[in-house]
């Protein structure tokens, strides 16, 4: 169930999973430390998120529609989803248009 929530999530513009320090020692993890911002049990269903874009209400609603879909047929569908967001990726702070900020 992880990785079909995590694929889910990989398919969303605006967030991906929040995890832990991506040094050289995270590549030598023989797993995939994706799944690591996955809590999955019968009641409730967590994941941590970086939002790589603003604003967020309308990314996150489009989440959850997302994986309340992919929630349907499965043993989870009436547990919660909560989607936890642990930080903003500062490229989402960054002004897309920097002539606007020039004044041009």
């Amino acid at each position: 169930m992880t990785r079909s929530l995590l694929a889910v999530l990989d398919r969303l513009p605006g967030l991906r999973p929040a995890t832990p320090s991506t040094t050289h020692i995270g590549s030598r993890v023989p797993w995939n430390v994706d799944t690591l911002a996955v809590s999955i049990d019968d009641e409730l269903i967590e994941i941590r998120v970086v939002a790589l874009a603003l604003p967020l209400p309308p990314i996150l609603r489009k989440a959850e529609a997302a994986l309340h879909a992919a929630l349907k047929e499965t043993r989870w569908k009436e547990a919660r989803l909560r989607l936890v967001v642990t930080d903003i990726d500062a490229a989402a702070l960054t002004p897309l248009d920097h002539a606007s900020d020039a004044g041009v």
